[in-house]
């Protein structure tokens, strides 16, 4: 579950969005309040807020998400607990507020505003106020048996881990099947292989990098494997086929029928990796 929370002075504008019909929102939960209307409910904070004009931001907004599975086992009644669970953990407790739950999407989510302003004008700390909502929301998680972040998180990396494994997995085939030789074949064939391979092209027209698109996930080609940044790939086609070094430190490349250049360092690199290669070759004979 992941809690969000931030100070606003737009009460009525944000409270209209949390009371969204179209949202089918609907109120889980009131605590001394009346109204049944944004307008109403506002003008209800307003009398407190009026007592400490020093305060703009005078209302506290929060967001509360559960993940989408537990959301589906969540009625209005959990929902209420885990409002007020949320409340008396970011002590908050014996204001006004009105929570709403919205569920026009998969994701079940609760929109809770609070009067920042207490029953004696006196304005609530607000000092660090989105991380102490994601603390409150993982103790509110583990007191009701929810997923918390933590755990969400290490789901994550440990899919993430067989993404990793999987895309270096269709590059080392890409490489012993099709054996490119240039940077655009190897794009191709990697395509071919089910990974999109996407150029990360800077100002000056220099290629600089490969980001690998694969089963929903986008990553650095130095997040998949250290062997598959740009300067290890063009090393495995042989130094981009034993390409002419120009003049002026550039190599040019075609990708995608443009020609682009490589950064500098890169190009210093796959210099250095093909004289080496030469002389090895030449001492082997």
């Amino acid at each position: 579950m992941i809690g969000k929370g931030k100070s606003i002075s737009h009460t009525k504008a944000s409270m209209c969005y949390g009371w969204n019909q179209e949202k089918n929102a609907e109120v889980v939960m009131k605590e001394f309040l009346h109204g049944d209307s944004p307008a109403e409910i506002t003008q209800e904070f307003k009398m407190l807020q009026d007592q400490n004009y020093h305060c703009t931001k005078n209302t506290l907004s929060f967001v509360i998400s559960p993940t989408i599975e537990d959301g589906k086992k969540l009625d209005k009644m959990k929902l209420q607990d885990i409002t007020k669970q949320f409340i008396l953990e970011m002590k908050l407790g014996e204001r006004q507020a009105i929570a709403f739950v919205h569920q026009d999407k998969e994701h079940k989510h609760i929109h809770l505003y609070v009067n920042r302003i207490d029953f004696r004008g006196v304005a609530y700390n607000d000092s660090f106020i989105g991380k102490r909502s994601q603390l409150a929301a993982e103790r509110v998680a583990e007191k009701m048996g929810l997923t918390t972040v933590k755990q969400v998180q290490f789901e994550k990396e440990f899919n993430l881990k067989d993404i990793r494994t999987e895309i270096k997995r269709r590059h080392d085939l890409t490489m012993k099947q099709f054996k490119p030789k240039s940077f655009d074949a190897y794009i191709k064939a990697m395509e071919t292989n089910g990974v999109k391979v996407i150029p990360t092209i800077n100002k000056q027209n220099n290629l600089q990098g490969f980001r690998f698109e694969f089963d929903g996930h986008n990553l650095k080609g130095s997040e998949v494997h250290r062997n598959m940044s740009i300067g290890n790939i063009g090393k495995q086609m042989g130094g981009l086929g034993d390409a002419k070094i120009l003049k002026g430190n550039t190599v040019g490349v075609k990708l995608a029928g443009k020609v682009v250049s490589l950064t500098p360092n890169l190009t210093l690199k796959l210099t250095k990796f093909i004289i080496k290669k030469v002389i090895q070759q030449g001492l082997s004979y």
